[in-house]
């Protein structure tokens, strides 16, 4: 397993921003044509993410001559290595508790992510069991905001907390749904819970 330099979650934002986009400047882009093409509203707060990413070793510190957002040599090794992704922290397959911390990144084989951005979690608790889901293992999870009935996702709850749970919605009510018999479901209004990624793949260390 590789890891490198943590940065925090809006730094990521930015950083894969940089990463998708470089190619799409005639020059690399300054703060104001970053917060532009974001939809930022604070240029301060983009300087301090992007302080950020140069503490890092990600992004180059401007300088007179310079003075876009350039991507150092390390960020062009990361975009030529395609087989890892980032690991924002751990999930509860259990009580909820809280999903992201800081970033690092792990080595994953191209069969367990697919064509979309995706991230990874490291489970805590036994709630999912019952479906081959047990405490430490790594859960590839593919980011998005829906999911079908009956899949296994990464919720939000009261833009707090996070669990892993098989998920089923309906107009009033969304239920998470543990998979162990001896766990009851978790009931929502459905304002209450937010999709933040479906399950993709599974990693487990037997060492």
């Amino acid at each position: 397993m590789k890891t490198k330099a943590a940065i925090t979650r809006k730094q990521q934002e930015v950083y894969n921003f940089l990463l998708e986009n470089q190619n799409h400047f005639e020059h690399p882009p300054t703060l104001s044509e970053i917060c532009s093409a974001m939809g930022l509203k604070s240029r301060g707060s983009l300087h301090k993410h992007i302080q950020g990413l140069i503490e890092a070793g990600l992004v180059e510190a401007p300088n007179r001559k310079q003075r876009g957002i350039r991507l150092t040599e390390v960020s062009e090794q990361i975009l030529e290595t395609a087989d890892e992704l980032p690991l924002v922290g751990t999930i509860a397959a259990g009580q909820p508790i809280e999903a992201i911390e800081n970033i690092r990144y792990m080595t994953v084989p191209e069969q367990l992510k697919t064509e979309m951005p995706c991230f990874i979690l490291q489970v805590r608790g036994d709630s999912m069991i019952e479906v081959g889901i047990f405490d430490g293992d790594w859960v590839v999870i593919e980011k998005r905001a829906y999911a079908r009935n009956g899949e296994i996702v990464v919720a939000l709850i009261d833009k707090v907390e996070a669990t892993l749970k098989t998920i089923q919605q309906a107009p009033n009510e969304t239920v998470l749904i543990p998979a162990n018999e001896s766990m009851p479901a978790m009931h929502y209004q459905p304002s209450q819970v937010e999709i933040q990624g479906v399950l993709v793949g599974q990693m487990r260390s037997y060492k």
